[in-house]
């Protein structure tokens, strides 16, 4: 069973930095699809970064640039380093897990997120 428990949240003001963590059991790092997706109140769930189990990354828009998706084998563990944070970077982050595939369509396992507020 995929278990995924997110940590590394907080509060910090415009410009900061955080990284994310997102710790994973079933040693699955290499062998699923993993992405970072965020929801602001409000608004629906927005897919920010994944990564395939080979290693290639895609990002949103917004955060090209600003944000880096990582993983940790060893570690069971996936990585998101924010930089540059802006207000509307405000949102619950949460880390998942999906079949492998090219374009990582498809999610099947979610942690259950951590807060990230950004102050202007």
């Amino acid at each position: 069973q995929v278990q995924l428990v997110e940590s590394g949240g907080g509060s910090v003001g415009t410009g900061g930095s955080l990284k994310l963590s997102c710790g994973a059991s079933g040693y699955i790092l290499d062998r699923y699809c993993m992405g970072w997706f965020r929801q602001a109140p409000g608004k629906e769930r927005e897919r920010v970064a994944t990564i395939t189990r080979s290693g290639v990354t895609t990002y949103t828009d917004s955060v090209q640039g600003r944000f880096t998706i990582s993983q940790d084998s060893d570690k069971d563990t996936l990585y998101l380093q924010m930089s540059n944070l802006k207000p509307e970077d405000s949102a619950i982050y949460t880390c998942a897990a999906g079949p492998s595939s090219p374009q990582c369509r498809f999610f099947d396992w979610w942690g259950q997120g951590t807060q990230v507020t950004v102050s202007s």
